[in-house]
């Protein structure tokens, strides 16, 4: 049961990263076809921040619970 929880949230964490990461490149690629966010800038930063959540929980998830 350890090994699925762990798996699960690894999982979890990884596909928030890469959502997060997928969104980034879509502002970078075409800031001008996102309207509803007129500020790129503040808009690649939170994707960012949110992204940061997701690494540090790999990080430690990797670093204290892998076997």
């Amino acid at each position: 049961m350890r090994k699925q929880i762990l798996e699960a949230l690894l999982k979890h964490a990884q596909g928030n990263v890469a959502l997060h990461t997928a969104n980034i490149e879509v502002y970078l690629k075409n800031p001008a076809g996102i309207g509803e966010h007129s500020d790129i800038m503040e808009a690649i930063q939170s994707e960012l921040d949110k992204m940061a959540v997701h690494e540090d929980r790999l990080d430690l998830l990797l670093n204290y619970f892998n076997d």
